[in-house]
């Protein structure tokens, strides 16, 4: 993290001394769902594009922003909005093994003002997250809580791993992304039954982002008869792609967005900010 970063992540941090840091209680969100996961459903979907461009929408409603990359085997947030990979060993795993490091240190400021990120290093080797229980998670999650006004988790669709049940307990409102393919509205059950099964509370995520439609015909009801609601449904737009291969948001940086994709990304915006 460079000098400007790191001023810049101060000023807005700057309620949170080295002692609070350490362990004391954190001001708490003033929003009442401040944690929200998104979990993938099916293949053709895309978290990051999702919460990237949801993330900067929310920072311009004036919400100090925090979006954390638990996709520890494959981070890619940090490309979506033009920030440096995190070093080896810095970043996530770095807070996540003691509750003595600075957090100031390990999460990047970006671009934009308001929206930081806390990301995994794409050098980190893989089995370093395999003795990482649900406390670890807790305490990270609890402490970005009092740093930030909402934080955005991209959690992986990999029961087995700490990093996707745990976001899913430690969320206050949660998002499954899909698109129109048959087995989405199955695979959201599965995951919702494993879930619950070990004693994670599974309403918070029966609300569905539907991306990449592309106005086949296909049978949105199912959806519904698996108890499931649509809450947005972004059309597929290659620009947005596009963009995100060059660390640009679509939603801020084309000068022509598509105004179905915008107009469901603000209702999205206004559900989590306005509450």
């Amino acid at each position: 993290m460079d000098q400007n970063e790191r001023l810049r992540l101060d000023d807005v941090l700057s309620k949170i001394s080295a002692k609070e840091l350490m362990g004391s209680e954190l001001q708490e969100s003033k929003l009442i769902y401040s944690v929200v996961g998104f979990i993938p459903a099916c293949d053709m979907v895309d978290n990051a594009l999702v919460i990237s461009n949801l993330g900067y929408l929310l920072a311009q409603k004036g919400l100090n922003t925090c979006i954390v990359d638990l996709k520890v085997f494959n981070p890619n947030i940090y490309h979506y909005l033009d920030a440096k990979p995190s070093k080896k060993g810095h970043g996530l795993i770095r807070v996540l093994k003691s509750d003595k490091v600075d957090f100031r240190e390990e999460i990047q400021a970006t671009k934009y003002e308001r929206l930081y990120v806390l990301s995994p290093s794409p050098h980190d080797l893989l089995e370093e997250y395999f003795d990482f229980d649900f406390d670890h998670l807790e305490r990270v999650i609890d402490t970005l809580k009092g740093m930030f006004d909402i934080i955005l988790l991209d959690i992986p669709n990999n029961p087995p791993l700490e990093f996707c049940l745990g976001a899913m307990k430690y969320s206050h409102v949660g998002f499954f992304t899909a698109t129109e393919r048959i087995e989405a509205p199955s695979n959201m059950t599965r995951m919702l039954d494993f879930a619950s099964s070990v004693g994670i509370s599974t309403a918070k995520f029966t609300s569905v982002i539907l991306m990449n439609i592309q106005d086949i015909n296909y049978d949105y009801k199912g959806f519904k008869e698996f108890g499931f609601n649509i809450v947005a449904s972004l059309p597929l737009i290659k620009a947005a792609y596009a963009y995100s291969l060059e660390g640009k948001l679509y939603v801020r940086d084309n000068p022509l967005v598509n105004k179905y994709f915008l107009r469901e990304m603000r209702r999205l915006a206004d559900i989590l900010g306005n509450q």
